[in-house]
Order: C-alpha cells, then structure tokens, then sequence
C-alpha cells in the first residue's frame, strides 16, 4: 500500500489560517466510528449501558423500602426518584467518557488512525470535533435508553424530564471534549488506568447516591468542583420538576468544560502531527 503524504503546498496551507485547522467536515469522522462500532463487537458497545441499570435495581428498588423519601430541594422524592436521575447523568458520562479516552488513546498511538486522517483534508479541529461528536452520540444513545427505563418505573415525576435528554448531551459533550484533551497526553496504559481512579471516586461522591448535605462542609466545596455533581444536580432537577436559578449555573459550567476541551484538543492533535 502506498504511503499517503502531504504536498509541500498542503503543508504551507495548514500552518497558518483558519484552514489550518478546520476543514469543515467533522462528519466524515463521525461516520467513521458509526461504521466500526457496526462491525465491531456490539457486546462491548452495550456493556456500558448496563452499569447504571443494575445499580438502579438493586439500590434504587431494592433500598428504597428501607431508606423510604429523600429530601431534594425542600420536597421528599422516593429514593428511586432521587438517584435514578444521578445515574442517568452517569450512563452519559460513562458512554462518552469510553469513547473519548480508551478508544482515542488505542487510535492515536496504536491505530496511527490520526495521521491519516490528518493526512487528507481535515484539519485538527475536525478531528477534535468529529472524535467528540461520535462519543456524544453514544452517550446519548445511553441516557436514552435509561430515560426509557425510568419513565416505564415511574421516576420522571415532572413534564421537566422531556429537558433532560438535551442535558444529558450537553453532559456528554462536556466529558467527551474534556476526556479527549487529557487522553491526547496519555503515552502508556498505566497512565490510562488514571482515569478510572478519577471517575469511580466521582461517581460515588458526587450525590449520586446520597445527598451531599451528609458531608462535612469543607467536603461538600471539594464535590461541588467534580463535573458530574453539577450533571447530576442539573438533571435531578429537570426529572423531579424541582427546578432552581442555579441550574444555569450547571449549564455553564459544562459550557466551559466544553470549549476548554475542545481548545486543548485540538491544540494537542495539531502539535502531536503538524507541526
């Protein structure tokens, strides 16, 4: 097979100016994933989804006749009620995250699937952006299936559920922009295992399980810095119809977390093979 290479004028091209960087066809890799995850092992693909499933059966129904409401917002929801939204946040952040880390690191220093692309008309922008995408769309192919579970048992208590699956995007779009940038450092697999040594501790500390008011105060600041506190808050919100001004707040916050994602990422993709 021939090696593909950049002309000497594409390269001029790329240095400088918009097009450097984007080329306006973040779709073309988006694409790309659709079509390897249809012929890869499908089994793996839906793993994720099961995590949050199982953790709702056996704590949210099989906990709740002894813990009985929980106090959200100044009301009492059901204790299924209350942590089946925090794994619904969880679900999106669990498919974009594996996406946007695992399968990007595998590419990027295996796969040299980047090189290629970045070899062709597509700038670092696009990639970023089609790479986030693709993870987006399977977080959100999680969260929807969970959605579903939670209307079927009766958890979403308020017409404010409808809001949640563009949160959970916006949730997912936040983990998936932000996994992407700190994998684009990674170099070796015991540097991956860091981010599972993030991600558990957040997921069981960020009020997903219990309110965050059982901590101490100077604990309570330290989860409120974890993103998935703020997804979690946000989309508990929208499903009880407890709804506050702070809630833009979270929205912010992942607003933010997406344009430093993305930023990075693209930054690191065009040192990493352009420059």
């Amino acid at each position: 097979m021939t090696a593909v290479t950049e002309s000497p004028s594409a390269r001029r091209i790329r240095r400088g100016g918009v097009r450097s960087l984007w080329a306006g066809n973040p779709q073309a890799v988006v694409e790309r994933g659709v079509r390897s995850a249809r012929s890869g092992n499908l089994a793996v693909v839906v793993s994720g989804f099961f995590e949050p499933v199982l953790y709702l059966a056996s704590m949210g129904i099989g906990l709740e006749s002894l813990i009985g409401n929980v106090a959200f917002g100044g009301h009492d929801v059901s204790y299924a009620a209350y942590i089946a939204p925090a794994l619904l946040a969880v679900s999106a952040m669990n498919g974009a995250i594996y996406d946007s880390t695992w399968n990007v690191f595998f590419r990027m220093n295996y796969g040299k699937l980047y090189e290629g692309m970045l070899a062709t008309s597509l700038g670092p922008l696009d990639v970023a952006l089609g790479e986030i995408l693709y993870a987006l769309l399977r977080g959100l192919v999680y969260a929807t299936g969970f959605m579903i579970i939670m209307q079927v048992l009766g958890l979403n208590l308020a017409w404010t559920a409808l809001l949640a699956l563009p949160a959970v995007t916006l949730i997912a779009f936040g983990f998936a922009s932000l996994g992407m940038a700190v994998t684009s450092y990674m170099k070796t697999f015991q540097q991956m295992d860091w981010i599972n040594f993030v991600l558990l501790p957040m997921f069981l500390f960020s009020a997903t399980l219990f309110p965050i008011t059982q901590y101490p105060g100077w604990v309570q600041g330290v989860i409120q810095a974890f993103p998935l506190w703020h997804g979690v808050e946000l989309v508990r919100g929208l499903t009880t119809g407890i709804l506050s001004p702070a809630m833009w707040g979270h929205v912010a916050y992942y607003l933010v977390m997406i344009a430093v994602g993305l930023l990075f990422t693209t930054k690191r993709l065009r040192a990493l093979f352009l420059d």
